[in-house]
């Protein structure tokens, strides 16, 4: 099969002439895996649809926010009903009030949330309040755990565990690279290194509990007790970045899933259904120190929107009601992984594959993938292959090997089955 793209390819033609990069975020152009981005037109369900007419079962699912699949009824019919009552405001309303009940009803370690309008927005203020709240500069994060596009984020690792990092993109200072220290992911050991070789400077640790940005990698056994342990005894603020597993690992995210509470949790993604959106929220002495309430200042025109509240209110309460969803996902999540492995032993294969929940990704390395240097050992030339075979069996991927993939509730065994002959014939013209 041979899937036609002229009218993605003319109009990433004319973006580029346009848009940086022709695109609006960087993964969407197809560098890791050559060859040019499709434009997409619609969605429904499990599927998507591009300009040249092309059918797609989707495993991105916007990047987690389609949990419950594309242009779900319940979804729509929310942000048909909130339409009339005009798009913003500018000033409080009562949507912002019951979101903020659901997700503290919902989330372990959430007492106060502050909404915003993207995960970045959201990890960015975090960290802000952590250094706010404890008068201290300096944050922990982890090597291949991406938090946005922050200052102080695109920080790349150093030689060694005490090295400070050092900026990771142009635009970045120095100065903000200084205060951020980096540690290999599930190393508890270099987080100790750098909590005593920093004293009392340390405001925050922040990651992923569960990667999603270097490929699908779990925490190991005891590394997120161990960190509340430590920020505990050092106090320091843990901060989770759930913008990705919140409400997907579980209602309560990979928090109520691992049994470790974080001290600050930021959100995004499902909350809006789909829309813009992202939260921040935590302990209430950690919160109350957030404008006007406190002193560390945070504002934002549209944040808590009416219409992205009203999309997210309908897909947490679908959640939060119908817990047989994540029994759901699990299974076709399960069945994916298993049958991808069972493809991989027919052709004597031995690529690594990761999964939590309804997140997992296939590594092209026969190393066990735990942090992001063994994730670096993937044969990448090779995914890029992959990911086309797949692409022209009408199987949607991230395109790149270092993304995860989202199954959404929408997913049947039969498309599952779909999937995996798919995922068949790719992997033998690969060995081809």
């Amino acid at each position: 099969m041979s899937l036609i793209h002229k009218t993605s390819q003319d109009l990433f033609h004319r973006a580029q002439q346009s848009i940086p990069g022709g695109v609006n975020s960087p993964v969407r152009a197809f560098r890791a895996v050559g060859g040019q981005p499709l434009f997409l037109k619609s969605a429904k369900g499990p599927y998507l649809f591009d300009e040249d007419g092309n059918q797609y079962l989707d495993l991105i699912n916007s990047w987690g926010p389609m949990i419950l699949g594309h242009a779900h009824e319940m979804v729509e019919k929310a942000v048909r009903d909130a339409l009339p009552g005009s798009l913003s405001f500018g000033a409080p309303t009562r949507r912002e009030v019951e979101m903020a009940e659901l997700i503290i009803s919902m989330v372990p370690s959430v007492e106060k949330v502050r909404m915003v309008n993207s995960g970045t927005e959201a990890t960015m203020s975090a960290i802000r309040v952590a250094r706010g709240f404890t008068g201290r500069d300096k944050i922990i994060k982890f090597e291949g755990c991406y938090h946005g596009h922050g200052d102080s984020f695109l920080i790349a690792a150093g030689s060694g565990a005490i090295t400070l990092g050092v900026p990771d993109s142009p635009g970045v200072t120095k100065g903000v690279a200084n205060d951020t220290l980096t540690a290999p992911y599930n190393d508890l050991a270099a987080v100790q290194t750098l909590i005593d070789a920093n004293p009392a400077q340390i405001a925050a640790i922040i990651l992923e509990p569960v990667v999603g940005n270097m490929g699908l990698v779990a925490p190991a056994e005891g590394f997120l007790q161990g960190l509340r342990d430590l920020c505990t005894k050092e106090n320091i603020v843990l901060i989770f970045d759930e913008v990705m597993t919140g409400f997907r690992l579980a209602k309560g995210g990979a928090q109520e899933l691992y049994g470790v509470t974080p001290d600050m949790t930021t959100l995004g993604k499902i909350i809006g259904g789909g829309m813009p959106v992202g939260a921040y929220g935590g302990k209430k002495e950690i919160m109350n120190a957030v404008a006007p309430a406190g002193p560390v200042y945070q504002a934002g025109t549209l944040s808590g929107n009416p219409i992205a509240m009203s999309a997210g209110m309908a897909a947490l309460s679908y959640l939060n009601e119908h817990p047989e969803v994540y029994t759901q996902l699990q299974h076709i999540t399960d069945k994916l992984v298993n049958g991808t492995m069972l493809n991989m032993k027919q052709l004597g294969l031995n690529y690594t594959i990761n999964q939590v929940g309804s997140m997992y990704s296939l590594f092209f390395t026969e190393h066990p993938v735990t942090d992001f240097a063994s994730a670096k050992t993937s044969d990448l030339e090779l995914f890029g292959r992959y990911f086309h075979e797949m692409l022209q069996r009408g199987i949607y991927l991230a395109p790149s090997q270092f993304e995860t993939l989202f199954v959404s509730a929408a997913i049947t065994d039969e498309l599952a089955d779909s999937y995996l002959a798919a995922n068949l014939e790719a992997l033998q013209a690969l060995k081809a």
